[in-house]
């Protein structure tokens, strides 16, 4: 009966997100996790859901069907299109749930919530230190470890 309802009785305990079947809350949790066990034969990237994995081996055919009216740009898929034309519209239906800023993508809003709530789920696994965005763990890293290291190796050498 709950079915038919479409009552959402299965809730994510890590960010309240709440879900029809018991099953699509456990497919949900990898996101939490950080676990992807669905990786590309391809490349390597790795994704926690398979239909991702999916969306993303069709970069490596090169086939985009799906495009903007608007500026001609092509996608992979009609989500992401769609996800496009909103910079064209100025649609932004995400909003902040701390303040009235808005966005036009999903993980925009989910990025710009941290500010807000101090999250900080990346972590360097050389010395622990936490980062709000991957980009800036990749930074991080990048400034403190790799070239660290490689001077180290290049003194070495010497």
């Amino acid at each position: 009966m709950i079915i038919h309802t479409r009552e959402k009785l299965h809730e994510c305990d890590q960010c309240g997100k709440t879900f029809l079947r018991a099953s699509n809350l456990k497919s949900h949790m990898t996101v939490h996790s950080q676990e992807k066990p669905h990786s590309c034969s391809l490349c390597g990237k790795s994704f926690s859901h398979l239909q991702n994995l999916k969306v993303h081996q069709k970069i490596h055919t090169g086939v985009r069907n799906h495009m903007c009216f608007e500026c001609e740009k092509t996608f992979i898929t009609a989500e992401h299109l769609k996800r496009h034309e909103r910079i064209h519209t100025g649609e932004k239906p995400y909003k902040c749930s701390h303040c009235d800023k808005r966005f036009n993508q999903s993980e925009h809003v989910k990025s710009h919530e941290r500010i807000h709530t101090g999250e900080k789920p990346y972590h360097c696994t050389a010395c622990g230190k936490s980062f709000t965005h991957s980009c800036n763990l990749h930074s991080h890293t990048k400034n403190n470890h790799i070239n660290k290291v490689n001077l180290q190796v290049q003194q070495f050498l010497l």
